[in-house]
């Protein structure tokens, strides 16, 4: 038998609105090129990924200038046109066009575009918790702020609970999976935001691998300056 491979997938078919830039947030400047070009170097660069895949709108402007000006990236990166109007369908659309070159059993690592903080120490940390466990997981933190749960959702709202923090964490990604257990989970799942959470909705409980403060998603414009300080680090 065959060992099991690792692809990455990254949906990068949103055009992140709350950042309020000009361009879709993946393609923003940060630490001097594209967003999405620190996530795609990163799994080039890590040894266990057999292959990148990135899934795109089918109508995306920047895609082609980026690859262009990255030759490093050819025969490690795909590009598929497959995007869907939200997470759960460009992440299915992408599986569903790789099915000629991945196995049931082979592992796909779904990761933010809007992460570019990820490691290859974090990608290996990820796969040597996980290439064993009979469902997968994700990289996620432990909470540690104290949370409070408002009584609407409004700038004038005012605190109705507060919720107690232990054992809760906070879902990043990578989020590893095998092939057919997420095609399975998210051609099933209702809406969700991330695969874990369909997976879930099979009875199954995905593993907690503690991730890194600096792997978290750039959102709105004040996380901009956050990245690139994470980045510049290097």
């Amino acid at each position: 038998m065959n060992p099991s491979r690792y692809f990455a997938l990254i949906p990068a078919a949103g055009v992140g609105a709350r950042i309020g830039a000009d361009i879709p947030k993946q393609y923003m400047q940060l630490a001097g090129q594209p967003m999405l070009m620190h996530v795609l170097d990163t799994f080039a660069e890590a040894s266990a990924i057999s292959h990148v895949y990135v899934v795109v709108s089918a109508d995306d402007d920047y895609i082609a200038d980026l690859m262009a000006a990255a030759p490093h990236l050819q025969g490690r990166v795909t590009v598929l046109f497959d995007g869907g109007p939200n997470r759960r369908d460009s992440v299915l659309n992408g599986l569903q066009a790789i099915r000629e070159q991945a196995g049931d059993d082979d592992w796909v690592l779904v990761h933010d575009a809007a992460r570019p903080g990820l490691t290859c120490a974090l990608i290996e940390r990820l796969i040597v918790a996980l290439r064993d466990d009979a469902v997968g997981g994700l990289l996620a933190l432990p909470v540690v702020d104290t949370l409070k749960r408002s009584d609407k959702n409004t700038q004038d709202a005012r605190v109705a609970q507060t919720v107690a923090r232990a054992e809760l964490w906070a879902a990043q990604t990578p989020q590893m999976f095998r092939y057919g257990l997420l095609v399975r989970a998210l051609t099933l799942a209702a809406a969700v935001t991330d695969e874990a959470s369909a997976v879930e909705q099979l009875g199954l409980q995905p593993r907690l691998v503690e991730g890194s403060p600096r792997n978290f998603k750039v959102t709105l414009p004040h996380d901009v300056a956050l990245a690139e300080m994470f980045l510049k680090e290097e």
